[in-house]
């Protein structure tokens, strides 16, 4: 196992980490529904353009197409639930919250998938609700430092924000895995961001959000595209190379607790013990959800 294996996947996850970061500066003179839009746009020109020029666009039926739209669509929520829940809740609790997604996507294969309950899934569930409950019901929104407003009806639509994002891109991750084996990542990342970039458009177009104003928010969205979007996923794709699916998922854990010091470094930002409690349980919640998927992938490769 090559050395570099690790520090790309650190890399990654510092990159991907930073977004929230990114993005509470581009709301310094910008929509969410802005942000959100310029990032992924930018991002997916990028991506077209270096496909177009090595000539590997990649043909699709009309069927996954299809499939495509409806995940670049859940895509497109992802980002604007999340992006918009920065100005409501903190950096921490908000990263925390979207990373929720493995709870998501394992509920959904024991409910549809018909998969065998396990006792370790319902006492990982269970630990995430209670942690979930515990942040979303801390007082003064979770955050001992006001993020907005100091309004705990503001602060919990941002944590509802927030899980959203969670659940959506939960919904991304289930759709793009049924033809995961069908055609590369590239196809698949080009067809789903130029999906959501076309209904973040049309969202923003409708909300009558402005142009961002301030070289602070455009630095904010031009980080987030270059930095979190196309070298932090990349890297991601690219240290699958070498660790399963499984060891890459685990260092998603480490998104919330590297969002939350660069927050506190930052902004000041300073969780309540309660939050820091509820934080916790998720954090465990999580690994157990994803030590889980691991064990049941390696039994099924047996």
């Amino acid at each position: 196992m090559p050395a570099r294996a690790y520090v790309i996947l650190l890399l990654a996850q510092l990159a991907i980490g930073a977004a929230a970061i990114f993005a509470r500066l581009a709301l310094t003179g910008s929509g969410p529904l802005m942000a959100s839009t310029l990032r992924l746009c930018l991002a997916t020109i990028l991506i077209v353009s270096y496909r177009s020029f090595k000539k590997r666009l990649e043909a699709v039926s009309h069927r996954h197409e299809m499939l495509f739209a409806c995940a670049g669509l859940c895509l497109a929520l992802h980002f604007a639930c999340w992006i918009a829940s920065l100005q409501f809740t903190s950096v921490a609790i908000s990263t925390l919250l979207v990373c929720t997604s493995p709870i998501w996507t394992a509920l959904w294969d024991l409910t549809v998938g018909r998969e065998k309950p396990k006792m370790q899934f319902f006492l990982s569930f269970t630990l995430g609700a209670c942690g979930v409950y515990l942040i979303a019901f801390a007082p003064g929104g979770g955050t001992a430092v006001a993020v907005t407003s100091t309004s705990s009806s503001q602060a919990l639509l941002g944590d509802a924000l927030a899980a959203s994002g969670g659940l959506a891109i939960a919904a991304y991750l289930i759709a793009v895995r049924r033809v995961s084996n069908t055609y590369t990542t590239s196809t698949i990342v080009v067809r789903t961001y130029a999906w959501a970039s076309a209904a973040l458009i049309l969202l923003t177009l409708v909300s009558g959000e402005h142009l961002p104003t301030g070289p602070l928010s455009w630095g904010g969205i031009l980080a987030m595209a270059l930095i979190s979007q196309l070298l932090g996923h990349t890297a991601i794709n690219q240290s699958l190379r070498w660790l399963s699916p499984s060891t890459v998922a685990m260092t998603t854990l480490l998104e919330p607790v590297l969002a939350a010091i660069s927050a506190a470094v930052l902004f000041h930002e300073a969780l309540t013990g309660q939050a820091l409690c509820g934080s916790a349980l998720v954090l465990i919640a999580l690994y157990g959800i994803l030590r889980g998927e691991r064990k049941a992938g390696s039994e099924k490769q047996e």
